[in-house]
């Protein structure tokens, strides 16, 4: 943290001749946030908006925003994160890392490590990872580091707005006190809003400019300011009355998904012992038009969404002696689900008279998602590991990943069809374009439930 003046109160006489808001239109009414609020700028003005954080979320909405005109600063404390943007190598869609590398060449686009630049842009919008650690309680650090420092360079008339998901409250406890602490008065002196981020990666129909955000302010002209701003990229703001609202609305989403995808892999292990196809049985039950909607079944969720963020609720529950068992054995099955596909997996090679040490296996794609070379929390790890501790001869074929580092020992992808004689297949994850016709003649387990029907018959007898 810099030792900087700013972090003194401004005298009256000072605060008027601050930064102003420039993200709300010139005939904004006066509002209950009190007479001190600065005047609009004319409308025609572009601000420039610090983007702190640019990983899977950060990157996206930098980019949207300088698509809609807006100069942006990108600020991420590490370096080779940088060197990879600025060489436009980002993992994007493919419209994405064209606007990328037209954006680095630009003056409008500028990147930085240090945090200070945010107290030259008129908005701040915090992008940073929210993850749990192995016994799923949440890390804050990184939200903590980075709140506090854009925090410690805020100045006069910003808008700050947090982005990352975390348990309700946390806008006013790593933002808003602190912010008072500072003399800086949420809602008249600076302006503070939480609009949980919405990022799909790989998904071209969920992109920022094509994905409705929820905003909730510090106030009325908190919430009208980030309003404004998210409505250059979004195609649908929605305003509730409270950051604490906003954050309880991803905390929602994102745990309406987990109990339905917990469920699902429930119900398709039974379709399995029943003899049955997970995947028409869900097709047939999403013909119904109404009170359904289909999740799907899979060896596990990854990413920093599902595994991570009902925990956030969970924790904050626990600390008020509240009980939410649903989600809680949502939570519990979800974290058992990759174990549970490597016992599945031993189970195959048994029953083929075959013990784990020594025997061969392949895992078909190791990302949590198809399309996204992203292997966070990705359940294919700790099945490998799984296999791995067991004595199996562990490989995998994924040609998003090239390499990856596992215990000590780096591992590299193979080509498939020319690895030779697999005693298990396990179809983890399927990208676009992926032949898997050499899978003929191999006993297979299928994880996706998705392969054609007479390899799904073999994937059901191996499970």
């Amino acid at each position: 943290m810099h030792d900087d003046t700013r972090s003194q109160r401004p005298a009256p006489e000072t605060r008027a001749a601050a930064r102003t808001p420039v993200l709300a239109p010139p005939d904004a009414p006066e509002t209950a946030d009190g007479p001190n609020v600065p005047a609009q700028q004319p409308a025609h003005r572009c601000a420039t908006v610090a983007v702190v954080g640019l990983g899977y979320v950060g990157l996206p909405m930098a980019l949207a925003l300088r698509a809609a005109g807006t100069a942006v600063v990108g600020i991420d404390t590490s370096a080779p994160r940088l060197r990879q943007i600025r060489a436009g190598e980002a993992d994007l869609l493919p419209e994405q890392r064209h606007a990328l590398r037209t954006a680095v060449t630009e003056p409008g686009f500028r990147l930085t490590a240090e945090p200070a630049a945010v107290s030259g842009a008129d908005a701040v919008i915090i992008c940073v990872p929210t993850p749990v650690d192995r016994h799923l309680v949440p890390d804050l650090g990184a939200l903590s580091a980075a709140c506090a420092s854009v925090v410690a360079h805020a100045v006069p008339g910003q808008l700050l707005m947090l982005t990352s998901t975390s348990y309700v409250g946390t806008t006013r406890d790593l933002l808003v006190e602190p912010l008072a602490r500072r003399g800086l008065r949420a809602g008249t002196d600076v302006f503070v809003a939480s609009a949980p981020e919405r990022i799909d990666p790989g998904d071209t129909g969920h992109t920022p400019d094509r994905t409705p955000r929820v905003v909730g302010g510090a106030g009325p002209r908190s919430t009208e300011l980030a309003a404004a701003l998210l409505a250059r990229t979004a195609p649908a703001v929605h305003r509730v009355d409270s950051p604490e609202a906003a954050e309880m609305s991803k905390l929602w989403e994102n745990t309406f998904r987990a109990v339905n995808i917990a469920l699902a892999n429930e119900l398709a292990d039974h379709c399995l012992d029943l003899g049955l196809a997970p995947l028409s049985v869900i097709e047939a039950a999403a013909t119904k038009p109404y009170g359904f909607m289909p999740f799907y079944p899979g060896p596990g969720v990854g990413g920093h969404c599902i595994p991570c963020d009902p925990h956030y609720l969970l924790w904050q529950l626990r600390g008020r002696r509240a009980a939410s068992p649903l989600v809680d054995t949502a939570m519990t099955a979800i974290a058992g689900r990759p174990a549970q596909m490597a016992g599945r997996a031993l189970a195959a090679l048994a029953a083929r008279g075959l013990p784990a040490a020594g025997a061969r296996v392949l895992l078909v794609g190791v990302t949590y998602k198809a399309a996204v070379a992203d292997v966070r929390e990705s359940p294919a790890l700790e099945i490998m590991d799984r296999l791995a501790a067991a004595g199996a001869r562990v490989a995998y074929a994924d040609p998003l990943v090239p390499s990856l580092e596992r215990n000590g020992t780096v591992l590299h992808s193979v080509e498939p069809a020319t690895g030779g004689d697999w005693d298990l297949v396990i179809v983890h994850t399927v990208h676009p374009g992926t032949d898997l016709a050499w899978l003929a003649g191999s006993t297979v387990l299928d994880a996706t439930h998705r392969l054609p029907a007479a390899r799904a018959e073999a994937a059901g007898a191996a499970g």
